[in-house]
């Protein structure tokens, strides 16, 4: 299974850690048509924009023996 754990979300950010034993894909209500980066570990993986009904789906290869630190933020 996948587990999220220390999840923190404010008006410009949504954070939390997530682990697993396979690869996961995560989907997230934020606010409609906005433009948000992406970051895994620190890493900047792309600008995604949510759609009309303000989902945004992201998927992460995780390693069985890492927690994987997600960080999402509103441009």
């Amino acid at each position: 299974g996948t587990a999220v754990e220390n999840f923190k979300a404010s008006e410009a950010e949504v954070a939390f850690c997530v682990s697993g034993t396979t690869d996961a894909q995560f989907t997230l209500e934020l606010e409609a048509d906005n433009e948000y980066v992406v970051y895994m570990d620190d890493v900047n993986v792309g600008d995604m924009t949510t759609n009309l009904s303000g989902k945004l789906s992201v998927s992460a290869e995780l390693d069985p023996n890492k927690e994987i630190e997600i960080k999402i933020i509103k441009k």
